[in-house]
């Protein structure tokens, strides 16, 4: 089930953005291959039914740096669509399945390479952190307060400017290859991926929209009516009351001072009004708001935590969020009306599909019983 079904995805483990674009291509049904790394743990050490982006694929444990589990792997690459990695340039040339070697035995691979900085660049051969990723692109000096920029989780490089151009790479490259039956190396870096985000921002700059003083824009918490404010309770709400119909209602329904809001002012008075309207919103619950606004075109939102989240009556309605392995998480996002895609599997232990899949491939049992005594199998 899903639009990818039929579609065979082998998933080299790295962290961060690289499972989570596994999980978005396995969530539409493909059937994604995750080859464990065996020589140290890496990331956040998540039990593996635990680890959310690991549901709905298949763990196979081949050590890669074994020469028989090298030549085990290039055996599925042979039967794959895609195949992505996320080591820095040159390692998977040096391990044996660069895209030269891939493509020598199955030309038609679409062959992901998910970086921070890039195959190419000064800074290529680096280390480094969705932080440090989105400092280079203007991202990070946009997000904050007056004081100091403030790090917007790792959603911004990593899974939007990562995982999702990858993504999004992949299924270019899948459609191309169906018309000229080649593949070709997306070259995934998180630099390119986090600057095409701030797309916008350099059209609005340079027509005098946006200026590159944080916290003194229209969407980065300067105006007053875009922003966050405490409620009597210590909780928070959002308002983004911006078109003058909507401000129109938000001053309407929460009972604004018409003197001091009626019309929507300009940056000059930003501060001052902000003030004010956070005085306005400490007078009432997050709750008693939610019953005032919520649903109206005034522009309002709670503010939830990820734990509040699947419990709010839209979430429950458009099934947001499901519990897989105990686990409250998204949905599989975007829907299709056609392909439906099913409920993830629980993610699956590390190696627990190993035999399974080198059957699916052709390895006879003498031959995986061969590779398990050569220590290619872990």
């Amino acid at each position: 089930m899903g639009p990818l079904a039929g579609i065979k995805i082998i998933e080299l483990k790295g962290i961060g953005p690289g499972p989570y674009a596994g999980m978005l291509l396995a969530d539409m049904g493909a059937d994604v291959i995750v080859v464990e790394r065996s020589s140290k743990t890496i990331g956040i050490a998540v039990p593996a039914k635990k680890d959310v982006t690991s549901r709905g694929k298949r763990s196979i444990a081949i050590d890669i740096k074994n020469p028989a589990g090298r030549k085990a792997l290039l055996r599925l690459v042979e039967q794959a669509d895609v195949l992505f990695e996320s080591f820095r340039p040159g390692v998977a040339e040096r391990l044996g399945f660069g895209p030269e070697q891939c493509h020598a035995i199955n030309p038609a691979l679409v062959y992901g390479r998910l970086t921070g900085w890039g195959q190419s660049g000064p800074l290529a051969h680096a280390a480094g952190h969705d932080i440090n990723y989105i400092s280079l692109t203007g991202a990070l000096a946009a997000i904050g307060d007056k004081e100091r920029p403030v790090p917007p989780l790792n959603l911004v490089g990593d899974y939007a400017g990562g995982g999702l151009f990858l993504v999004i790479g992949i299924l270019a490259a899948l459609l191309e290859a169906r018309e000229s039956g080649k593949g070709q190396v997306i070259d995934a870096a998180i630099t390119d991926g986090s600057a095409s985000l701030m797309s916008v921002f350099h059209g609005w700059k340079d027509i005098g929209f946006w200026n590159e003083k944080r916290y003194s824009n229209l969407l980065d918490g300067a105006a007053y009516h875009y922003g966050v404010y405490e409620t009597a309770d210590g909780k928070f709400v959002s308002i983004g009351a911006l078109e003058p119909q909507f401000y129109a209602l938000l001053v309407e329904k929460a009972g604004l001072d018409e003197g001091l809001f009626g019309r929507q002012a300009g940056p000059e008075h930003w501060p001052a009004l902000k003030e004010q309207l956070a005085v306005v919103f400490r007078q009432r619950s997050r709750q008693q708001w939610c019953e005032i606004l919520e649903g109206s075109d005034a522009c309002f939102a709670p503010v939830l935590d990820f734990t509040e989240a699947p419990s709010h009556p839209h979430n429950q309605a458009r099934g947001t969020y499901v519990t897989i392995a105990g686990v409250d998480q998204p949905a599989p996002a975007p829907r299709f009306s056609r392909s439906e895609c099913q409920l993830p599997a629980w993610p699956r232990a590390e190696g627990a599909d190993t035999d399974a899949v080198l059957r699916d491939s052709g390895f006879s049992d003498a031959e995986i019983a061969e590779l398990r005594e050569s220590g290619a199998l872990t």
